[in-house]
C-alpha cells in the first residue's frame, strides 16, 4: 500500500484533546490522517473507509463513571458490528492514554480470546492519588509481535510524558499471575515502566507514575494490532517537545515517540 493511500482516523469525542497532535504525527510521515467525531462516523457509517483507527488521549466525556468508560460503550453500541469487522481484518488499532482506556473498557484489550464482553482488566486510580503530567522511561520488551514497535529494538529505553489521574494497569487479583503469565507468553506485554539505565520501577514512584501492576505501560492483543499505551507518543514525537533539549546543546529533529507512528505506517506500507 502506498503511503498516500493509508487513511488513519482518529476518533474524538467530547473531551478529547490531543486528536491535533496526533493528526500532526501521522501528517509528518505523509499518510492521510482525518479527525472524525464519534457521531459523524455513526452517522455516515464508513469505519471500513479506513486503513487504521486511533483513540487519543484526553478526558472523554469528562471520565465520569470511569475513564473511558462511556466512549467505549457508545463505541460499542453504535459501531460494535463494524468495530468487529475492521478488527478481524487486521486493521491497526491504537489507544493513547485515554484512548488506551477505552481499549480495556471495550474489551478489545488485552483481548486473550478476541473482544471480550467485559473488561478483563482495569485502568484504575493513580497510586498516588492525582493527576501526573511528567516525562517517564519506558522499556520496550515485546520481541516483535506488536506492530507498533516494529521499529523499535527489544530493551531499548524510550522517553515520553504521561498526563493522567487514572492510569494503574491492573488485572483482577485472583487472575494476576495468569493473566500476566498469557502477556508474556504471548509477547503481549510491549512496555514497562524503568529508570534511564532501563532498571524497572517495581512500583516505585515516580519512576512508575501510577502504580501499575508489574510496572506496565502498555501491551497489545495477541494479534499484536491492537495496542494501548499510557504514555504520549505524540507528545515526544518532535525534538522541541523534549523539555530539557536545550541542556544538550542541539535540538534533535525528532524523538522517541515517533517510532510507534512509524511503525505503523510501514506496516500498512507493507501490507497489500
Amino acid at each position: 500500500m502506498k503511503k498516500k493511500e493509508i487513511r488513519v482516523c482518529i476518533m474524538r469525542v467530547g473531551g478529547t484533546n490531543c486528536d491535533a497532535e496526533t493528526k500532526r504525527a501521522f501528517d509528518d510521515l505523509g499518510v492521510k490522517a482525518e479527525i472524525v467525531h464519534l457521531n459523524e462516523m455513526v452517522k455516515k457509517g464508513n469505519l471500513l473507509d479506513y486503513s487504521a483507527l486511533v483513540f487519543p488521549g484526553g478526558f472523554s466525556y469528562g471520565d465520569y463513571v470511569r475513564a473511558g468508560a462511556i466512549w467505549a460503550k457508545g463505541t460499542l453500541t453504535n459501531l460494535r458490528y463494524d468495530l468487529r469487522r475492521f478488527v478481524e481484518e487486521g486493521r491497526p488499532v491504537l489507544g493513547i492514554c485515554n484512548g488506551f482506556q477505552v481499549l480495556v473498557e471495550a474489551g478489545l484489550l488485552p483481548g486473550f480470546e478476541g473482544i471480550s464482553e467485559y473488561p478483563e482488566a482495569a485502568l484504575a486510580t493513580n497510586v498516588p492519588i492525582g493527576y501526573h503530567c511528567n516525562w517517564v522511561y519506558v522499556k520496550h520488551e515485546s520481541s516483535g509481535q506488536c506492530l507498533f514497535t516494529k521499529e523499535i529494538q527489544k530493551g531499548k529505553v524510550l522517553r515520553m510524558p504521561v498526563a493522567h489521574a487514572e492510569g494503574r494497569f491492573l488485572f483482577p487479583k485472583e487472575k494476576e499471575n495468569d493473566y500476566l503469565k498469557r502477556l508474556y507468553d504471548n509477547d503481549q506485554l510491549v512496555f514497562r515502566y524503568c529508570d534511564e539505565n532501563s532498571e524497572y520501577a517495581n512500583g516505585a514512584y515516580p519512576i512508575n507514575p501510577n502504580g501499575a501492576f508489574h510496572d506496565i505501560a502498555g501491551i497489545c492483543d495477541p494479534t499484536g494490532t491492537i495496542f494501548g499505551l499510557m504514555p504520549h507518543p505524540e507528545r515526544a514525537y518532535y525534538g522541541w517537545q523534549l523539555p530539557d533539549w536545550t541542556k544538550g546543546g542541539r535540538m534533535p529533529k525528532y524523538c522517541d515517540g515517533k517510532s510507534v507512528f512509524e511503525s505503523m505506517v510501514e506496516y500498512l506500507r507493507k501490507k497489500s
